[in-house]
């Protein structure tokens, strides 16, 4: 299911405007923009510092400042663009060759919007071992939305997310059911590596607080030390 068939979404971030061109027609589901990018940025844009917000659970989650970052399966680039607007001025969007042609077109369309072309890179989830080094690993902050939608990538994917982050480092993850098998999988082995941290639906933006999409947050479990397996609702 397409989210919309617009050739062009519209994405506020204060006082900046996204404009993202995506090819819905396109054999490549990077090339469309998809719901969890949008909910995940729009959950930043509430929480993030400086947040009108006094009570903010999130505030140092989302304080951006002097953090690396790296974003898996960035398709058109809606996610990464809108979290360096809130801050995160370190990240270098990733995604395979196919869809690079999308990135790069809405990097370079956004650029009077975002003063700079931010970074991007080929990444290969499953030679991300090999990979790694270009990329200077470890990161602060990992971001990923929509990338869960086939089995035999769950695994890589996994493998990709604990290779990236920091040992005291997050994963942002904009997620929608798209496969049962896929979801299944994906969280069965992120309870092995990551806490898992739900966002309560009430915290996300209330314009984009989409039924089927969810914000969660994983942190890598220490060895060792107390872990929680605390698996999102979502899972069961």
């Amino acid at each position: 299911m397409k989210f919309t068939d617009s050739p062009v979404i519209e994405l506020p971030v204060r006082t900046a405007v996204l404009s993202l061109q995506q090819d819905n027609g396109s054999l490549h589901v990077g090339t469309s923009v998809w719901p969890c990018s949008l909910v995940l940025v729009k959950f930043a844009e509430r929480w993030a510092p400086p947040s009108p917000v006094a009570q903010n659970p999130y505030a140092n989650l989302l304080d951006f400042h002097g953090k690396r970052a790296v974003e898996l399966g960035a398709g058109c680039g809606a996610a990464g663009m809108g979290l360096y607007l809130l801050g995160l001025t370190d990240i270098v969007l990733t995604d395979i060759p196919a869809v690079m042609p999308a990135l790069k077109h809405n990097l370079k369309r956004n650029k009077p919007v975002l003063g700079k072309t931010l970074k991007y890179a080929i990444v290969h989830w499953n030679k991300a071992a090999d990979q790694a080094k270009s990329l200077s690993p470890p990161y602060d902050v990992v971001v990923a939305t929509d990338v869960v939608y086939i089995e035999e990538t769950v695994g890589p994917l996994v493998s990709t997310m604990e290779a990236l982050v920091k040992d005291d480092g997050v994963v942002l993850l904009g997620y929608q059911l798209r496969s049962p098998e896929a979801h299944q999988l994906f969280w069965e082995m992120c309870e092995r590596v990551f806490v898992i941290e739900k966002v309560p639906h009430q915290d996300l933006h209330q314009d984009y607080a989409y039924e089927e999409a969810d914000v969660f947050v994983l942190r890598k479990k220490q060895k060792g030390g107390l872990t929680q397996d605390a698996a999102p609702d979502s899972a069961t």
